[in-house]
């Protein structure tokens, strides 16, 4: 298969990494959005942070490839699936988080330019209703915060990406800066932008995903977007001592609806 402009097929090329942790009741849902991509990736690794509720045994039945962390924080997840890729190209997803059908194209067009170091989709949050503002803040922030904080790498190229980015990255690069660091509790994602401006340009792509809006649900919106501001400055000025004390997890609550792909905002 070719994509259009004469690439290569990147069905052969794009793995998917998906660090969980008591994700059991939603993998069903997150195999199905998977299922839908065209063309298909060449790998979709789990990676399990110690979960309690049976999501190993759910990914297995689902026949999803299953791997233990060799740490329980995230970044440790990261950093095994990627070590077991055997592609060039690494999409990191959450497991609240639906791509788009054509996101291993998206993904091959934007790293043939090898001035690109990582990107990420935009991120739309949503469950019973689209939460606008905290939408419109995180993609604003992806600007804001390194041109306050880090104007040196701003006027690089670099931007500030998390998770819910559905971040994608050569692996070659990834494995060059020494992975995510995982002595980090919490924004291994932030750290890993900042590490691989060294290699190129971090770029937020004009294009939807759709992830979960369950810490808002369980939290409130005022409160969570508090604790994602406060965090984040915490972390850019260096006072990162018990940042993961912030950022409880929230995936022993019950979960909000599903997120879809159908959402009232289409990809461009």
């Amino acid at each position: 298969m070719a994509l259009r402009g004469g690439q290569p097929d990147m069905a052969h090329r794009v793995a998917i990494v998906i660090p969980v942790r008591n994700e059991a009741a939603g993998l069903a849902r997150l195999a199905a959005t998977l299922a839908r991509l065209d063309p298909p990736c060449a790998e979709v690794i789990v990676v399990d942070g110690d979960s309690e509720d049976g999501t190993t045994t759910a990914a297995a039945a689902l026949g999803l490839r299953v791997l233990r962390s060799t740490s329980p924080s995230r970044a440790g997840g990261i950093n095994t699936g990627v070590a077991a890729c055997t592609v060039p190209f690494v999409c990191v997803l959450h497991a609240d988080t639906v791509l788009p059908p054509d996101a291993v194209a998206v993904i091959g067009r934007v790293l043939s330019d090898p001035g690109v170091a990582l990107a990420g989709f935009t991120p739309v949050i949503r469950g019973t209703r689209l939460r606008w503002a905290t939408t419109a803040h995180n993609w604003a922030k992806t600007w804001y915060a390194p041109l306050l904080f880090r104007p040196d790498l701003f006027f690089r190229g670099g931007r500030l990406l998390f998770g819910d980015h559905a971040m994608f990255f050569r692996r070659a690069d990834f494995d060059a800066v020494g992975g995510c660091d995982e002595r980090l509790a919490i924004m291994e994602d932030a750290d890993l932008c900042v590490r691989l401006t060294r290699r190129g340009r971090v770029r937020l792509i004009p294009r939807v995903v759709v992830t979960s809006d369950r810490r808002i649900a369980a939290w409130g919106s005022l409160r969570a977007n508090w604790v994602y501001l406060s965090v984040s400055v915490r972390w850019a000025v260096g006072a990162q001592r018990g940042l993961g004390r912030r950022y409880p997890d929230v995936r022993e609550l019950p979960s909000t609806p599903a997120p879809t792909a159908k959402s009232i905002i289409r990809p461009r």
